[in-house]
């Protein structure tokens, strides 16, 4: 196994050197400039749009829906066991590369957005929505560089999208986390053990990845709409639970907070470490902040457009705004909540910790007026129902970049999904660190293909903002009053065509109309 260990963090040193994190850094700063800051300047719109449903929209759910299935997907055990291990592996300073890669990564996020609501496909009878980074990918670049066939890079991002879900973010890394989680509550001493392939594990970890397993397979067999009804109810209460217990923390160790800043922003530039040795300090915190960053909010990485395209909105502008509260959640929020804990009470410098137990401890020593047992219990419910939502959330993922690598085969997708409930049974049995290494890896090869298209189209980002606030200016800022959005206009996108070829169905019949006004706009 230390062997295995070793190949996995050779290759995950590779996939995640300088060139990728140049790529999605880059990728965030040039739309970022290109699209004049939207994220700071929208960022109260886009939490209105947040809450605010449009009417009349087509899609499978809400847009709020959308966002809660996106971050029942983001907001995980990254938020809990990522953020301490990039502190660990990188030193507190990773903790500032997160929050600038989520800052740009903002914009990454509304691109993504909005560019898989402009080319996803709506099947007029059945409902079924399909959109995401294979679909730009496939359309958009194929409209913008038509000497070309883009379809192999799209099928590409789908066979990594799978391989993420069944072996990456979705499962095993979850379930892991979740697992030691429970096994650290009920059975940290590991008294009651059961052999398995040679094995001891803890009682308490197979009755958890039981349960798990069972309870996951009763939600993801309904599909989408039952996942993202479990998300409404659940993200909402178990964010402000999470992010007032850390509240709670850090006005109880209020006077520490400034020196956990000064430590961080040291950490990050190197500053801490000896002559010499600065810049790899800096490269080794970049690596592990940006890889943790991404695991934790996924901007850039392609996942959550997936989502998106489900939405109930006729303006890609609209869902891209609110897709991008997501990351601000999810890092800038919750992550940092997670970090400020760790750094303050120095619980990543105890030896012999991993994964929860580093923020497991940190709490401990920043709330010693709560009994240990009662901190430990409420991480472990948080960590348990964000890993669980998160499950719920890659399953949808998986199996929609799976209907597209497979053409629409649903019988690939029902055995894709009883796949995942059996990688939810085994993720607890291999260790933490060929888990999250896996997790990288899979994550670094879905995000090439994505920030490729991102970069490539973002002149089409571009030109769908500025016709939609130019729309809304016109509208006196209401969006009832606004022009409708057409497919096409003044950039030459042609109509989206049905979900005939995915689900092998008969598509509605064209509308002549429709089609010469498509015609004339392209």
């Amino acid at each position: 196994m230390e062997s295995l260990d070793a190949v996995l963090a050779v290759i995950d040193d590779f996939v995640w050197g300088v060139p990728l994190m140049v790529l999605i850094l880059v990728g965030g700063i040039l739309l970022t400039v290109r699209l004049r800051g939207i994220q700071f300047r929208h960022l109260g719109r886009a939490f209105r749009y947040m809450v605010k449903n449009e009417d009349g929209a087509k899609g499978e759910v809400t847009s709020f829906g959308a966002l809660c299935t996106a971050l029942s997907a983001t907001i995980g055990t990254g938020n809990i066991v990522g953020v301490a291990t990039a502190i660990v592996a990188g030193g507190p300073g990773a903790l500032f590369w997160m929050w600038l890669a989520a800052l740009f990564g903002m914009a990454t996020k509304y691109s993504e957005g909005l560019l898989a609501v402009k080319y996803r496909s709506v099947d007029e009878k059945t409902g079924h929505v399909l959109g995401g980074p294979f679909y730009y990918i496939e359309r958009g670049m194929g409209k913008r560089l038509p000497k070309i066939s883009w379809k192999w890079l799209a099928k590409i991002f789908a066979f990594f999208g799978m391989c993420v879900g069944l072996f990456g973010i979705g499962t095993f890394t979850q379930v892991n986390s979740i697992s030691g989680a429970i096994t650290g509550f009920f059975d940290p001493e590991k008294a009651n053990t059961v052999s398995i392939l040679g094995m001891d594990y803890s009682i308490a970890t197979v009755v958890g990845s039981l349960v798990l397993a069972v309870l996951v397979g009763l939600v993801v067999i309904g599909g989408l709409k039952r996942i993202a009804k479990v998300s409404e109810r659940v993200i909402p209460i178990m964010v402000v639970v999470y992010v007032g217990f850390s509240l709670v923390l850090i006005f109880a160790n209020l006077d520490k907070v400034p020196a956990a800043f000064g430590v961080i922003f040291q950490s990050a530039f190197g500053l801490q470490a000896a002559a010499g040795g600065m810049l790899g300090a800096i490269i080794v915190a970049m690596q592990k902040g940006i890889a943790r960053g991404i695991f934790s909010n996924e901007a850039g990485l392609g996942s959550a457009p997936i989502a998106a395209a489900a939405a109930q909105t006729r303006e890609p502008v609209r869902q891209g705004l609110v897709s991008m509260t997501g990351t601000f959640l999810d890092t800038i929020v919750v992550c940092t909540m997670t970090g400020l804990a760790i750094v303050m009470t120095g619980a990543y410098q105890v030896p012999g910790l991993e994964g929860a137990a580093i923020t497991t401890a940190a709490f401990q020593a920043g709330l010693p007026f709560l009994p240990a047992s009662a901190v430990a219990f409420i991480l472990m419910a948080c960590l348990a129902v964000f890993g669980f939502t998160t499950i719920l959330g890659w399953d949808y993922y998986g199996e929609r970049c799976l209907e597209y690598f497979s053409n629409g085969s649903m019988k690939a997708v029902k055995v894709y999904r009883w796949l995942y409930i059996a990688a939810v049974f085994i993720g607890p049995y291999m260790t933490v660190a060929a888990v999250w290494t896996i997790a990288d890896i899979f994550n670094a090869c879905m995000a090439v293909p994505n920030m490729i298209a991102l970069i490539a189209l973002s002149g089409v980002v571009v030109a769908e903002t500025r016709d939609y606030f130019k729309r809304l200016e016109a509208a006196d800022g209401k969006e009832s009053g606004m022009e409708p959005h057409l497919p096409g206009d003044d950039w030459s996108v042609p109509p989206i065509d049905p979900l005939t070829d995915r689900l092998g169905m008969p598509g509605p019949a064209a509308d002549p109309a429709v089609d010469a006004q498509a015609r004339s706009i392209g």
